[in-house]
């Protein structure tokens, strides 16, 4: 004789069922509440890279025309010095507040990477907050000086140098945004891998 074998009910099935629906159902509620914040981040940086891509491409073509006026035509046009001179001012600071990602700058990680993660968790706050608080409390005196240069403007085109220097205040509020996000991370125990990166 075969021995009895229970088969479960139909309402232990069902409840079975619905009990693993449920964390499958939250974790895809969780993903659609993250997926506007998703989207909104990748168009923003999207656009950042574009304008960085935009802007490098004018001086480049600025850069050509200064070579052409000089050594096809000899006739050197002084605003292509004056452009290349803003316009590489706004690439730097512009691809360093918003293109180049944290991977990518040059870190020392010998320490980082032979402590715990606790420790590393420490580090990550503690270094944040040191540049994010110095940021910020740079920022005020910063638009302040860059605004007063609204009163000079360059010496051919004449643009306004609070123009010229204003991406240094959007590198100054950038540094105090990552600094905060990683430091929201850090909290959340995330990023803090063996190897510094995002």
């Amino acid at each position: 004789m075969r021995p009895a074998v229970n088969k479960p009910s139909g309402g232990a099935a069902a409840c079975s069922a619905q009990v693993k629906e449920e964390p499958a159902q939250r974790a895809g509620d969780t993903e659609q509440s993250t997926l506007p914040h998703r989207r909104l981040a990748h168009w923003l940086q999207a656009s950042a890279n574009a304008v960085g891509g935009g802007l490098f491409l004018t001086l480049f073509a600025v850069f050509i025309i200064q070579i052409g006026a000089r050594f096809g035509f000899n006739r050197p046009l002084p605003w292509t010095d004056e452009a290349a001179v803003i316009l590489y001012i706004w690439v730097i600071l512009w691809a360093a507040a918003f293109v180049v990602p944290q991977r990518e700058h040059v870190v020392f990680d010998l320490v980082w990477n032979s402590v715990s993660r606790r420790t590393r968790q420490a580090m990550a706050i503690a270094g944040n907050l040191l540049v994010g608080g110095l940021a910020l409390a740079g920022l005020p005196a910063t638009w302040d000086y860059v605004h007063f240069m609204q009163r000079e403007g360059t010496p051919v085109l004449e643009i306004p140098l609070m123009w010229v220097y204003l991406p240094l205040v959007l590198l100054m509020a950038a540094l105090v945004v990552r600094s905060a996000w990683a430091i929201w991370h850090a909290v959340r125990g995330k990023g803090l891998h063996s190897e510094l990166r995002l």
